[in-house]
């Protein structure tokens, strides 16, 4: 078991992995990344996994919380954040946005999910932020 991930939330990035599956087996590849929003949104629903749309996430300087406009695509279950991709191939930059995102909101789980593949377990990341290591003595 990799740090910093429990079996709850191996549970729980099943399940959307299980939902998104489920629409990638409807549609395929080939659409634009809001289409396969708008159908996971649907597919969660359906599934009883409470998501939040366009969550909003603030960066926090100098110990004032500022709204810069980041936004994920999805919070699930008020703890994992999905981003969904429609390209060519997941690179860097799309690994570091999530883990940009987990630092920001201090959440320890995301997917990120790429849509544009023939088999979707080509395009499933699972990436892990551990806790903050304890400060320095001093």
């Amino acid at each position: 078991m990799e740090r910093g991930f429990s079996m709850e939330r191996d549970v729980r990035t099943e399940r959307i992995i299980s939902a998104a599956l489920a629409v990638h087996r409807a549609l395929g590849p080939g659409l634009l990344e809001s289409a396969y929003q708008t159908c996971m949104a649907h597919e969660l629903a359906a599934r009883g996994i409470h998501f939040e749309r366009e969550k909003p996430i603030s960066v926090t300087y100098k110990g004032t919380r500022l709204d810069c406009g980041y936004r994920v695509d999805m919070l699930v279950e008020q703890d994992i954040i999905l981003e969904l991709k429609s390209v060519e191939r997941i690179d860097r930059i799309h690994v570091a946005q999530v883990l940009t995102y987990l630092k920001l909101s201090n959440r320890h789980v995301g997917l990120l999910i790429n849509f544009n593949v023939h088999l979707l377990k080509d395009g499933i990341r699972r990436l892990l932020l551990g806790p903050p290591p304890p400060p320095l003595p001093l």
